[in-house]
């Protein structure tokens, strides 16, 4: 007979943006709990509140199945000694199994009889095997974790209660000083403490105390009531997925409602209103059919529809004293001139290893200027991109991003059109900070892209200069999204960067200003294995091969649209029936080159044989239409090389006694190793 399980968590509220990710955790954990035990079971099923974790699994068997399995002993030879009598290896070997010497047979392995018993296991029952269950409690890892009372053991936040059940029975355990038991608790102002029967009604009888404990529903609820109320009010309510997944977390019992403010707040610029609103009140800010803002707000109260004129008015007090002051910010910060913020700038630290905040300013112009000649921009181009660098962070010293650094960038595009600056140079501000997370809004100005580029590669080339590398899950700079910035605007681009040249650049440039900086070399080397790595991540994030994804990374990475572009490509033919033959013999080609140690130019008079003069004739055609290929193109121009190849080899010896002709024949393999590499690793992929 099966039975359901219940394991909940009861908690200190958790920090709301932790809550899913830890009943994700705790879901995965309960599944290869119930794999490694080998129990058959049904479907798991996983809920979450601010206030507790809880897994359900329905149908789990009474205890795991007996299994019989065959166990092989000593060789024949050794089992048994002279007299024909059973040896001590062989006692000792059944008995290990607990079966007797009658239980033996023997059995033939690769020519060599063995010793073989079948050892029976009678399965362990499942209310047995769940009193270990708190390992799977203690188990869960936590970004964030604290001590309560004497306690030794640390955790996202104090444990009040447990419940576990098997079917209607509880599963004794116990964490610190909580046993486990059937008590759960409900609403922490609606609800009562409630004695749960069974899995099968976990959802339903914590409903009853105003806890709605599954997740999604909560969501489903949020969104719905909004959409009702817009629909009621008129109103457009854009949802944000962020904000809607956190107010979700901080809730239990989700109940909508509105609230308004004063008209003359809608003086201040939106970005300010929809911060305030949406970062610091966690309210859904409102728009008409234009998208333009009006005067209120949508939260979510943790409770029932009771007395919400009086929570709105709360909210309304609260939202009302941050407007205030955004206000008043606002105001003060249109005194403050370009100039003058700039001045500011020297006395604040970018970092103490790496100078002012000023210093850095001056490091992203020359970066900038330099980039912008690779680039081949304009004369106005760069006096506009050189105008954006060296006024870029002034807006890190006014009163609004002082409180609100989310508006960072933002402020600093609307008081630079407020005193003057260009569109394009104010845009430029803005989007140097693009993009904020590694799927976020690019730069989509050529300006911005090449200013949030050049920041970006200052600052990964100063931290990594003073051997500030990120380790494990840290990363205080936020390097990591740094590179994948840096890549996401290459390919967005389509500009092409020698990574080498650029970063040595950056580092004298440290070091010409005082900076105390590692070895170049040794910089350089900590750079590429880290942007290896984001690479990796992409280039696995599209679905490439993992082996393909080593050739791409492992090749020439300085046009990183054209290495996407290349591997998607490859990744496509890879089960064609020509790929393997094909890698097969490039890579044949790409590890014999490898022997080359002085390049000589090609002598045609010293071909001897049609086999070699053809693949010459091949690598040169190769050549000439190489360039100006697509990726796909490439592809087929390397499936043309099969063929000549493998004739070449057949009718040719490459490391002949004659130096003169076995470097000739070498260098050509390496001209067209060359052109392979500057594809992708051939090696690297497995066609075996």
């Amino acid at each position: 007979m099966t039975q359901d399980i219940l394991l909940e968590i009861g908690l200190e509220e958790m920090p709301a943006k932790y809550v899913q990710a830890s009943e994700i955790q705790l879901k995965e954990h309960v599944q290869a709990w119930l794999t490694e035990q080998g129990l058959e079971h049904g479907e798991v099923s996983s809920y979450s509140t601010p206030r507790r974790l809880a897994v359900t699994v329905q149908a789990v068997a009474e205890s795991q199945a007996d299994r019989e399995d065959e166990v092989r002993g000593p060789a024949k030879k050794t089992a048994l000694d002279e007299n024909g009598e059973w040896s001590r290896a062989a006692q000792g070997f059944v008995r290990g199994q607990g079966v007797s010497t009658d239980d033996i047979y023997f059995k033939e392995v690769k020519g060599t009889e063995y010793v073989f018993v079948l050892k029976k296991t009678t399965g362990v029952s499942t209310t047995e095997l769940l009193k270990e269950w708190d390992k799977i409690v203690l188990g869960l890892n936590f970004p964030v974790n604290m001590h309560w009372a004497n306690h030794h053991v640390k955790y996202i936040r104090p444990i009040h209660w447990i419940v576990a059940l098997y079917g209607e029975t509880v599963v004794p355990f116990q964490i610190l000083d909580v046993e486990t038991g059937r008590t759960s608790r409900g609403h922490r102002f609606l609800g009562k403490d409630i004695e749960i029967k069974s899995a099968a009604t976990y959802e339903s009888q914590l409903e009853e105390v105003f806890v709605v404990a599954e997740q999604t529903k909560r969501r489903e609820m949020i969104a719905g009531q909004v959409a009702a109320l817009a629909t009621q009010k008129g109103w457009t309510v854009p949802i944000d997925e962020d904000l809607l997944e956190e107010v979700t977390n901080l809730v239990e019992y989700p109940t909508v409602l509105f609230g308004n403010f004063e008209e003359n707040y809608l003086d201040l610029p939106a970005d300010v209103l929809i911060t305030i609103m949406r970062e610091h009140q966690r309210y859904f800010p409102v728009t008409d059919a234009a998208g333009q803002l009006l005067p209120f707000f949508i939260t979510v109260r943790n409770g029932n529809d009771q007395y919400l004129e009086t929570v709105a008015k709360g909210n309304e007090k609260v939202l009302r004293a941050r407007l205030s002051d955004g206000e008043f910010f606002y105001q003060e910060d249109q005194k403050i001139t370009i100039a003058a913020a700039l001045e500011k700038l020297e006395k604040i630290t970018f970092h103490q290893k790496l100078g002012s905040m000023s210093a850095k300013i001056e490091r992203v112009g020359k970066v900038v200027a330099a980039l912008a000649d690779r680039f081949g921009f304009t004369a106005d181009e760069k006096a506009d991109v050189q105008r954006a660098a060296a006024i870029y962070k002034f807006d890190l010293v006014t009163n609004l991003v002082g409180e609100f650094p989310e508006l960072q960038g933002e402020m600093g595009y609307k008081y630079a059109l407020l005193q003057g600056e260009k569109e394009t140079v104010a845009t430029a501000i803005r989007e140097s900070y693009l993009p904020k997370s590694s799927e976020g809004e690019l730069p989509s100005s050529k300006i911005g892209a090449l200013l949030a580029l050049a920041d970006k590669l200052e600052t990964l080339g100063g931290f990594f200069s003073v051997d500030m590398v990120p380790t494990g899950s840290n990363d205080p700079f936020a390097l990591r999204r740094a590179m994948i910035g840096v890549v996401r605007i290459l390919i967005n681009q389509g500009w092409e960067l020698p990574f080498d040249g650029t970063i040595r650049e950056i580092i004298t440039l440290q070091e010409n200003a005082g900076v105390k900086v590692m070895p170049i070399d040794e910089t350089l080397n900590q750079f590429h294995q880290f942007l290896g790595r984001r690479l990796r991540n992409l280039l696995s994030g599209e679905a490439v091969r993992h082996d393909i994804v080593e050739a791409m990374v492992g090749g020439e990475t300085r046009d990183l649209s054209q290495l996407f572009k290349r591997a998607t490509a490859l990744n496509n033919v890879s089960k064609e029936e020509w790929f393997r033959p094909t890698v097969e013999a490039l890579t044949r080609v790409m590890n014999l080159s490898q022997k080359l140690e002085v390049p000589c130019a090609i002598e045609e008079e010293l071909f001897e044989n049609e086999s070699e003069a053809a693949l010459y004739t091949a690598i040169t055609q190769v050549k000439q239409s190489y360039k100006a290929a697509t990726p796909e193109e490439k592809l087929a121009l390397f499936k043309s090389l099969k063929q000549p190849i493998e004739a070449f080899f057949e009718n040719t010896l490459v490391m002949v006694d004659d130096e003169k002709k076995r470097n000739n024949r070498l260098s050509m393999l390496a001209e067209l190793a060359s052109v392979l590499r500057s594809f992708a690793n051939f090696d690297e992929i497995i066609v075996k």
